[in-house]
């Protein structure tokens, strides 16, 4: 989809760049597959913040998406292209053979009337699920599993992807965008193609008004908080923090690692790139 810039009519219009959605549908959601979503405004079950600088928002509904495509040797047709509050890509519908619909997460290359095919036999285009030891090497992919039968896990939002890299025995290698080289099993499934809406990336909302509409509240600085409030608050004029940066609980800010479980370590052959 191609980007959207404004007149600077206002402050806010001249840096905002939005998504043209004019191609996407322009209906409600199938309600069928649609249900209900209640915000919880960052409070837990006794009224209290467990999770600082959310609440309000625009009210949206929650589309059910289909990470499984158990449909095998079954055509689909693509009905239409919607906008998904609830995530960055854009969702499709598609009507199977047997008249049942589906969303699913809309690959990059693909239009209304198009058909897209789950399974083995499956040619490698676009939308087609396959399993990974059914995939040439070099193919892009996403919506990988890593456990087979339990629905697509791995490059899942907006413009992602990971590409097959080999074969290891039972296992398939794939290299993920962060830099992570990791095998899977070779009888999980994954969606040929990239995701949709690779221009997501380059949205500039232009003013703090929009984050509100998405239900952010806004953020104070630890260092002009008082001490009480934070370890960085408290001292005379700006001052800095006085001391390494730390989260309001004193959890380091700078590369302390916090990962636990060790379970997929062996999957793992090259860790991802560190930050700079």
């Amino acid at each position: 989809m191609p980007l959207k810039t404004f007149k600077p009519y206002t402050k806010s219009n001249r840096s905002t760049i939005l998504i043209d959605k004019s191609k996407l549908w322009k209906g409600s959601s199938y309600k069928p597959l649609t249900i209900g979503q209640t915000s919880t405004g960052g409070r837990n079950n006794y009224g209290r913040i467990t999770s600082r600088h959310k609440g309000a928002g625009a009210k949206h509904k929650f589309r059910m998406i289909d990470f499984f495509r158990k449909k095998k040797d079954m055509s689909a047709e693509i009905e239409r292209i919607e906008y998904d509050p609830n995530r960055t890509a854009f969702i499709a519908l598609i009507k199977y053979e047997d008249n049942t619909r589906s969303y699913i997460l809309c690959p990059q290359g693909v239009n209304v009337g198009d058909k897209i095919y789950s399974g083995n036999k499956s040619e490698i285009k676009p939308g087609n699920n396959l399993e990974l030891k059914d995939i040439p090497p070099g193919t892009i992919i996403h919506c990988v599993e890593l456990i087979p039968g339990n629905g697509g896990k791995l490059a899942r939002s907006a413009g992602s992807s990971v590409v097959l890299s080999g074969y290891d025995d039972e296992y398939a290698i794939i290299k993920l965008s962060s830099g992570e080289t990791r095998k899977v099993r070779g009888d999980c499934t994954a969606t040929i193609g990239a995701v949709s809406n690779p221009d997501q990336k380059n949205i500039k909302i232009g003013k703090a008004g929009r984050n509100r509409w998405r239900g952010k509240r806004p953020q104070s600085r630890g260092v002009a908080m008082n001490p009480v409030d934070h370890p960085h608050g408290g001292g005379e004029g700006r001052t800095s923090g006085g001391r390494p940066p730390v989260s309001p609980w004193g959890q380091s800010a700078k590369g302390l690692k916090t990962r636990r479980p060790k379970r997929s370590d062996k999957f793992i052959i090259t860790r991802r790139k560190k930050r700079k």
